[in-house]
């Protein structure tokens, strides 16, 4: 679970030769399928209930400064959420708390790197994200990751390890970035050197968990074929304990409005609706909340 889990790969591989040898069926791989953005809109919120509840989803993870975000937590209260992780999606870049903080990606991770992201108010905005979740959820996050990856930019991550060693949160698990092998995307290896070995290193002197690989990074484009497509290689690669992460959304009244990546919602819930049980039989994955998957 602590973000590579390389070293046992040679180890995986000789038991299911060994199991294949014998006749034995490899064992089914475990990992998370994370729903991004829970709150954010009506269409988003009715997938991620809607594939949950068909176990088409492990973990979702919600942005708790949405206007939305009471009623959707009412709603995720309601449900049965024995089998999804539900955390908290640390935003900065869509509707933080504090105005003042909100920045364009770009220009946040700017102000990250060259640490002119105010401390104090770094640290009391992640303070009001993690007790707007607690409040409506009445409990603490199954995990904590970030809108656009945010929580792995310097000035932010050791905040939010603070603020889970200062919760007692142990078993919160924080989202990690590494590149599988075999990915050659430029975007991923990005995202994943915008901090995810520092945030790992830091969190395993802390004690604190973070997942294995990210699936599920690329551009929003193309049709259904292309995402069926993607969706299989990433199966093909994942490992016990990584997340692909998804942003599925049904159609709904509020249409595309501010939300650049609209029809990439619709076309990953019709793919993931109709195509993700066949999938995952193909690829020999199922899907666990990560604590079952590691």
């Amino acid at each position: 679970m602590d973000g590579g889990g390389g070293g046992a790969d040679g180890d995986e591989g000789g038991q299911a030769a060994q199991r294949l040898h014998a006749g034995m069926k490899p064992a089914m791989r475990r990992i998370v399928l994370c729903i991004d953005d829970y709150a954010l809109r009506p269409g988003v919120d009715a997938a991620v209930l809607e594939l949950a509840a068909r176990g088409l989803a492990s973990a979702t993870s919600c942005l708790v400064g949405s206007p939305r975000w009471p009623a959707a937590a009412a709603a995720l209260r309601a449900a049965d959420t024995s089998r999804l992780d539900v955390g908290l999606h640390l935003d900065f870049t869509e509707a933080p708390f504090d105005g003042s903080l909100r920045h364009g990606l770009g220009d946040f991770i700017t102000r990250a790197y060259l640490h002119r992201l105010p401390a104090q108010r770094l640290a009391a905005e992640i303070r009001a994200q993690f007790d707007a979740f607690e409040q409506a959820m009445g409990r603490a996050p199954d995990h904590v990751d970030g809108h656009q990856h945010v929580h792995q930019l310097p000035g932010v991550r050791e905040r939010v390890l603070e603020e889970l060693a200062r919760r007692g949160h142990a078993r919160c698990w924080l989202r990690g970035t590494a590149v599988p092998a075999g990915e050659a995307g430029l975007k991923p290896r990005l995202i994943a050197a915008l901090g995810g070995p520092a945030l790992r290193r830091r969190a395993r002197r802390q004690g604190a968990r973070t997942s294995g690989h990210l699936l599920g990074v690329y551009d929003f484009g193309g049709d259904a074929a292309r995402y069926r497509a993607l969706l299989a290689g990433w199966l093909a690669r994942a490992q016990d304990g990584d997340v692909l992460m998804c942003h599925p959304a049904r159609a709904d009244a509020s249409g595309s409005a501010g939300d650049p990546i609209a029809s990439a919602r619709l076309t990953e819930y019709g793919v993931l609706a109709q195509d993700l049980p066949a999938l995952l039989a193909a690829a020999g994955c199922t899907l666990a909340p990560l604590l079952r998957a590691t």
